[in-house]
């Protein structure tokens, strides 16, 4: 890329975004020009970046970049982030958005709240996926510290720990430890949860290739449908990350349906030289 290229800055509970249009032109980033654009210090910083492409199917498709370069299959803050804009842009109520992760409905709430659909989770070992045949309600993953974890894929692979108290944990190096077990042949983003009460939740999660951040969407989906396999919750919680509360649906089939604000940062440009592959 010759020129500089207009992005906006968002996030979702201090889960922060880059959000770039692609819809009219090509976006061809090496993973060293996302870990450019990542730096706090050099670039912009994000935890991801997200692309809006055009799609053949929905009003749009959503591409995501972890800070690392990797490419993530799913990013429920970020969705939020992006059906705001898109939502505003055509004064629409509603969306349909293609992902890696399968078809996603969007809606606008009162109060600056976006509602996702983020997808049915999958539940099956092959699916999350895991390097053992098991059921993934407890996954034979054996620390010395922690219990064994339940796992699905909401479009990423996520492994959920249920604590007796989150605060005491050092989530940071339990995460980067737990990111690359063997089990996960994909890696995995690892959450640590603690049952508050029926319809509460706290957690903590420790994001593949982003690292400890104040929220995770698609984690906080996870931790949902593991605490309702598990008989923790009923159809509809509240998550409650660092950086401010989820309230998460899911009445054990079908679609998670994920609900929280999405906030405008700034508007600029990304300079040629930090996008050069």
């Amino acid at each position: 890329m010759s020129r500089a290229l207009p992005f906006t800055k968002m996030h979702g509970l201090g889960n922060d975004f880059v959000v770039i249009d692609a819809r009219e032109q090509t976006l061809d980033l090496s993973p060293e020009a996302i870990q450019r654009l990542a730096d706090r210090r050099r670039g912009v910083g994000f935890d991801q970046l997200v692309a809006i492409a055009p799609s053949e199917r929905a009003d749009a498709r959503l591409l995501f970049f972890n800070a690392d370069g990797s490419e993530a299959g799913a990013c429920g803050n970020g969705t939020r982030c992006a059906s705001w804009l898109l939502m505003l842009e055509g004064d629409r109520e509603e969306l349909v958005l293609e992902t890696r992760a399968g078809t996603l409905k969007a809606r606008r709430r009162p109060a600056g709240l976006v509602s996702v659909e983020m997808g049915a989770p999958r539940l099956d070992w092959r699916e999350v996926p895991l390097a053992v045949a098991c059921d993934t309600v407890e996954v034979p993953l054996d620390h010395p510290e922690l219990p064994r974890p339940a796992c699905a894929s909401m479009g990423n692979p996520h492994a959920t720990f249920f604590v007796r108290d989150v605060e005491t944990l050092d989530v940071a190096r339990l995460g980067a430890e737990l990111e690359r077990h063997p089990i996960f042949p994909e890696r995995a983003n690892i959450g640590f949860a603690t049952r508050l009460d029926r319809a509460t939740l706290r957690l903590r999660v420790f994001e593949r290739g982003a690292g400890l951040t104040p929220a995770c969407g698609s984690g906080a989906c996870a931790a949902m449908v593991a605490a309702r396999r598990r008989g923790l919750v009923g159809d509809v919680a509240t998550i409650l990350l660092d950086g401010g509360p989820l309230e998460i649906a899911w009445d054990g089939e079908g679609p998670v349906v994920m609900t929280g604000p999405a906030a405008f940062v700034f508007e600029g440009r990304l300079a040629a030289e930090l996008l050069a592959r």
